[in-house]
C-alpha cells in the first residue's frame, strides 16, 4: 500500500464526498436541437466517486451537498439512496418558479466522428449558495471518516464553494482523514467569474490541504498554474509529459503523496485508447492500455478515481490500485449514465487482463 498516506484503518464511513448534485439529461446520439426525448442520469463529479465506491466497491460512503425540496431534488435523492450513500444535506425550498434549482447538465453522446456536446443550466443553483458554516463538520466526522473527497467543479460554482471545501478539508485533516481533490478544470464554469486566474487563486488554497490529487496536464496547467511541459508528448498516451510536471507540483505542494490521471486518445466518439498513470510516494506507475468501444464516455475519470481510491483504502499495492482505477474507468464507458453498473468481480477480472468473452 502507499506508505506516505496515513489512512485510518477504521471508521463508520470509508469516504465522504463534498460537492454539487445535479442531473444530466441525455438524448443519446441525437443532438439536443433535434431531440424529442431524453434519459435522466443523477450525477455530479464528486458524487460520482462516492456512488461508485458504494455501489461497485461495497464501501460505506457519504455525500455532503445541497438538496432542493422539489421533484427534481426528490429524483436525485432517490438515486443517492439507491446507490447506498449516506446523505448530509443542506436543504433549500424551491419557490415554484425560478429556484433555487438542482443544476441540469445537457450532454448528447455524439457518434463516430461527431463529438459529444456539453452545456449547462446552472441558473440559481442551490449548491452555489453553500457557504462555510452550512455543515456541522464535527458531527459528520464524529463517527470516523477515513477519506474526504471534493473537486474543481464544486469549487468553480461561486465565491463561497471553495471556502466550504477548505473548511471541510481542514476539519477532516485535524480528525486524521485523508483528503483528495479532482482538479476537473471546466473553463465554461470558471469563465463566468474570473477564468483561469481566479481558478488558480481558489484551487491553490484548496490544494494546500490535499493528500491525493487527480488531474491531467491541462488541469495542472489551468487549475494550478503549473508551467506547461518542456517536452512534447509522442501521443495522448505518453505519460512522460505528466510525470515531467510532478516535480513542480511537489515544489508548490510538498505534502502531496499521490498525483494521478487518466490518459485517453480519442480516435472517434466510440473508439478510445485508454490508460492511467500515477505518481505515488516518489514512484511512477503506468496501467496497461485498453482499446475501448465507448457507449457513453461521461464519468470515466470519476470511475478511475473511485477504483484508485478503493485500492488505496483497501491497502492494495500501488500498481494494483492504479490498475483497478483504470479497469473501472474503462468499464464505466460501457454503461449509460455517469455512475457505475459494474461489479467488483468484473473490475478485478478486467484489471487482471480479462476479456470480453461471454461469462457463463
Amino acid at each position: 500500500m502507499a506508505k506516505g498516506l496515513n489512512i485510518p484503518q477504521t471508521g463508520s464511513l470509508d469516504l465522504v464526498s463534498l460537492g454539487a448534485l445535479n442531473h444530466r439529461v441525455d438524448p443519446g446520439i441525437v443532438p439536443f436541437s433535434k431531440a424529442t426525448e431524453w434519459q435522466v442520469h443523477p450525477s455530479g463529479g464528486e458524487y460520482n466517486v462516492a456512488a461508485n465506491l458504494a455501489n461497485c466497491f461495497r464501501l460505506r460512503t457519504g455525500v455532503v451537498a445541497a438538496m432542493v425540496d422539489y421533484p427534481i431534488g426528490d429524483l436525485i435523492a432517490e438515486r443517492v439512496r439507491a446507490m447506498g450513500i449516506k446523505p448530509f444535506y443542506k436543504h433549500f425550498t424551491h419557490n415554484g418558479v425560478n429556484g433555487p434549482n438542482m443544476a441540469t447538465i445537457y450532454s448528447d453522446r455524439g457518434y463516430g466522428m461527431r463529438a459529444p456536446v456539453v452545456f449547462y443550466n446552472r441558473a440559481n443553483e442551490a449548491a452555489a449558495e453553500l457557504k462555510p458554516g452550512d455543515f456541522d463538520w464535527q458531527a459528520i466526522l464524529a463517527e470516523g471518516v477515513r477519506w474526504l473527497h471534493s473537486g474543481g467543479i464544486f469549487a468553480s460554482l461561486s465565491e463561497t464553494t471553495g471556502e466550504v471545501i477548505i473548511e471541510g478539508m481542514k476539519t477532516a485533516k485535524k480528525a486524521g482523514a485523508v483528503t483528495s481533490f479532482d482538479l476537473n478544470y471546466r473553463a465554461k464554469l470558471w469563465n463566468i467569474w474570473g477564468g483561469a486566474t481566479k481558478a488558480q487563486s481558489v484551487i491553490s488554497r484548496i490544494v494546500e490541504n490535499v493528500d491525493v490529487l487527480v488531474g491531467n496536464e491541462e488541469d495542472l496547467q489551468l487549475g494550478l498554474g503549473i508551467a506547461g511541459p518542456k517536452i512534447a508528448a509522442k501521443s495522448k498516451l505518453d505519460p512522460s509529459v505528466f510525470f515531467g510536471m510532478i516535480d513542480e507540483v511537489l515544489e508548490k505542494y510538498p505534502q502531496i503523496k499521490v498525483v494521478a490521471t487518466t490518459l485517453r486518445e480519442v480516435h472517434s466518439t466510440s473508439r478510445h485508447s485508454w490508460g492511467a498513470v500515477a505518481w505515488i510516494d516518489g514512484k511512477t506507475y503506468i496501467s496497461p492500455t485498453a482499446e475501448l468501444e465507448v457507449y457513453d464516455r461521461v464519468g470515466g475519470g470519476d470511475g478511475f478515481a473511485a477504483g484508485l481510491f478503493y485500492g488505496l483504502l483497501a491497502g492494495e499495492e500501488p500498481q494494483e490500485a492504479v490498475n483497478l482505477g483504470w479497469a473501472h474507468g474503462a468499464l464505466i464507458t460501457t454503461f449509460p449514465g455517469d455512475t457505475t453498473m459494474a461489479t467488483l468481480e468484473q473490475v478485478k477480472a478486467f484489471a487482471r487482463g480479462g476479456s470480453a468473452r461471454i461469462q457463463r
